[in-house]
């Protein structure tokens, strides 16, 4: 082992043989070290160097000369006095083999070179340096001196320390190299041949030119002008045969037939698709989630999947994996308004650094909308689809179908059945438009599709759409969101400066606990610019001076009363009240269920609050099981005798169905009739079966959220739930407690006061 000074080489390889100048200062040795490294990363292998000459540049720098003498793996690495970066190195000069084992590789690696050297057109001079080497090492390190290697394949190259293996190496990445250069030279002979067939056929068109021209025909100019756009849209080849076709039709009919102005609409529409144009896609997972962090708070589960669908890509390009035709993203994000779902489609255009384009379909019944309308009819125009990739001008873009869960049908059609083929992977890379009647290549668009519910779209078009929930923010969320994105966004709108006007985050957590409630942040929002439309106000009024502080007086003054209030403990502190939980249209939601009895006919059950079939035979369920298990309640059996019973479910103008309020029902009417209040602090969720089992039920994140939203700190829940609970925001498991059940016996332990007071019948 000899200890040698080690020079870095940054993404350079020096092989023995080379001569070489590095500005870099070596003391007093004779010999170094040169180590090629990438990143911080050195190769196991370097180049015992000589040291020639010492010369000094302008400027003041060293340099020195250079000659790379043979291999040396490095071993360990340590410091010297000097603070300079020395190596163990075990010197491996090149062991030459028998010639019976390199002949026929130096043979042919030689014939490979001029081959290259030939479709180069290289100097002799290059022929007569290869013709001199003799030695087979030397030979096959002569290929690091070819331009198309890599620095990678460089290094492996420096590591071979085996003569044979080495040359083996070499000989196959001159063979890549000259099946390349093949390749282009038949690409090369291909593009001339047709650019002479073109210049003839161009020659030709001049005369028939100069020749209707002095006939007075106006009508080559037109065909001309189309024939060049045609050209020059890059149209594949079955439709560019298609619009040859429908060219030779009008200039067949003259632009004085009726149907020529058809013909030259169709063909303007036709020319109009990108065809050729792609938008150079940026495969950088990292920038992307950084975009996306920056546009918007939360919404993990969006970006993930963003960064996994870039990292596949990324690996399939790296890895020279061809693009899977049917393999096309099609995201759908359901959730309550306002929690970004439009809004994110930019922000991944832009991390894709792809165009954007949106197509909003809510109300849309006609399914001509879409795929277009038959040229026959007239004004027939071509589907969505079709203007938005003219909209883009690329046949990648992102395009985001807004509202699809509101597409409507009727007798001009279903626009969502429409739908089902763009969606599919399998089957979007050949969309026909009914107006284009050409094959579309959907499958290079991300498109992302936005829906509030879920229930709405049909089926088979779910069943097309990789779903991901929105399911709102806390409160938290929300007020990170209207700190670094609304207020300052309202700030500008209002014609302030930030400097102006300032608040602290207690203050937009009061405006977000006091004014909304709602799972998105379009009504904080709102609220905001009401309050910086009114400071804005006073400043220009010259009533106040900048800079103003928002605190709680001006909150109160701007947006008035407090709107919403957390009223669990005043809504309980009586018996037959329970507090449930719900998801509605806007996101999770509390939802307090009374019950009441009074004289009346043997068991009656009334129900009000525009209750659907679902929740009242919920009802009926947890009347049923009240009275049934009353002596394990504590309940005498005789209060149901000629007593009617009411439940009731605030608020009453909104509809209400589903089975998840079965163990709400039940916990208020064992509460009424136990005379056992209900926990002022719990909330619960659950769908109750006749024997009193307790089955799981949907949407359990958003209505966690509702739950800490409204104050509440024990929420009762499904045992069969209990994994969903990984999806509820870490702070927000904190600080509330869960209790997964399994039976009605558990809720009711969970839920009802510990100390019974009299019962009813004994009141």
């Amino acid at each position: 082992m000899t200890d040698l000074l080690l020079v870095p080489l940054e993404d350079t390889v020096v092989f023995p043989g080379m001569n070489v100048t590095l500005t870099v200062d070596v003391g007093d040795e004779d010999r170094v070290v040169l180590v090629p490294r990438h990143e911080s990363e050195y190769a196991a292998v370097g180049t015992v160097a000589e040291v020639t000459d010492h010369v000094r540049i302008p400027g003041g720098m060293r340099a020195v000369s250079l000659e790379g003498l043979h291999r040396g793996a490095i071993g360990a690495a340590h410091s010297d006095a000097l603070g300079r970066l020395r190596a163990e190195v075990e010197e491996r000069p090149d062991e030459n083999p028998p010639p019976v084992q390199t002949r026929d590789l130096e043979r042919e690696y030689r014939a490979v070179v001029e081959e290259i050297l030939d479709l180069r057109g290289a100097d002799d001079r290059v022929r007569e340096f290869l013709r001199a080497i003799t030695e087979a090492g030397a030979l096959a390190d002569t290929c690091a001196y070819a331009p198309d290697i890599t620095f990678t394949q460089r290094v492996e190259l420096l590591e071979t320390v085996d003569v044979v293996e080495r040359l083996q190496r070499a000989l196959a990445l001159q063979r890549e190299r000259l099946a390349e250069l093949q390749v282009r030279r038949r690409i090369r002979d291909d593009v001339e041949e047709g650019a002479q067939k073109q210049q003839r056929e161009w020659f030709l068109r001049q005369q028939m030119n100069s020749i209707r021209k002095e006939l007075g025909d106006d009508e080559g100019s037109i065909v001309e002008e189309y024939q060049a756009k045609i050209d020059e849209a890059g149209m594949p080849e079955d439709v560019r045969a298609h619009a040859e076709r429908e060219l030779r039709r009008l200039e067949t009919m003259g632009d004085a037939s009726g149907e020529a102005s058809m013909i030259r609409t169709y063909l303007d529409w036709l020319i109009a698709v990108p065809w050729s144009k792609r938008s150079d896609e940026t495969l950088d997972p990292r920038s992307a989630r950084e975009v996306l962090d920056a546009d918007h708070a939360g919404l993990e589960d969006v970006k993930d999947r963003i960064v996994e669908y870039l990292a596949v890509r990324k690996l399939r390009q790296d890895r020279g994996i061809p693009n899977d035709r049917r393999s096309g993203a099609i995201l759908t994000l359901i959730g309550p308004p306002g929690t970004g779902k439009t809004s994110i489609g930019e922000s991944v255009a832009r991390a894709l650094n792809r165009e954007f384009v949106r197509m909003s379909l809510g109300g849309v019944r006609d399914e001509a909308e879409i795929r277009g309308h038959r040229r026959t009819y007239i004004g027939s125009l071509p589907g969505r689809l079709v203007r938005a990739l003219r909209d883009a001008g690329t046949m990648n873009p992102v395009i985001l179908l807004d509202e699809v869960d509101k597409v409507g049908a009727d007798w001009r059609g279903d626009p969502s059945a429409a739908l089902l083929e763009v969606l599919d992977p399998a089957q979007n890379h050949s969309f026909r438009d009914h107006y284009l009647d050409v094959e579309l290549d959907l499958s290079e668009v991300f498109f992302i599709a936005t829906a509030n519910v879920a229930d709405t779209i049909p089926g088979p078009l779910l069943d097309r759409m990789e779903v991901i929930r929105f399911d709102g923010y806390t409160v938290d969320e929300k007020t990170a969101i209207a700190r670094g994105y609304l207020w300052p966004r309202q700030v500008e709108r209002n014609g302030l400066r930030e400097d102006e006007v300032s608040v602290s985050d207690e203050t937009l957590q009061l405006v977000v606990s006091e004014y909304t409630r709602e799972a998105g942040v379009r009504q904080l929002e709102r609220e905001l610019g009401t309050l910086l439309r009114k400071t804005a106000t006073r400043i220009a009024a010259a009533q106040v001076e900048a800079p103003v502080e928002v605190d709680i007086d001006v909150v109160r003054d701007a947006l008035g009363r407090q709107k919403f209030f957390q009223e669990a403990a005043e809504r309980t502190a009586v018996p037959g009240v329970a507090t449930g939980l719900a998801v509605t249209g806007t996101g999770g939601d509390v939802l307090f269920v009374e019950a009441t009895s009074m004289d009346g006919s043997n068991g009656e059950l009334v129900l009000t609050g525009q209750l659907g079939d679902v929740m009242k035979e919920s009802a009926r369920i947890a009347l049923s099981y009240v009275r049934s298990h009353a002596d394990e309640l504590g309940i005498d059996p005789e209060v149901f005798k000629d007593r009617s019973f009411h439940v009731h479910v605030p608020a009453g103008a909104i509809p209400k169905d589903g089975p998840s309020a079965g163990i709400t029902m039940t916990t208020a009417l064992a509460s009424l009739l136990s005379g056992r209040p209900v926990r002022h602090t719990v909330g619960m969720t659950g769908e109750v079966t006749l024997q009193g089992r307790v089955l799981p039920i949907g949407g359990l994140k958003q209505k966690v959220l509702a739950a800490h939203a409204a104050g509440l700190t024990d929420v009762i829940i499904p045992e069969r739930n209990r994994a969903d609970l990984d999806d509820v925001p870490e702070d927000v498991r904190e600080a509330m407690r869960f209790h997964p059940v399994m039976t009605l016996g558990e809720v009711l332990e969970h839920a009802l006061e510990a100390k019974p007071k009299p019962s009813l019948h004994a009141v």
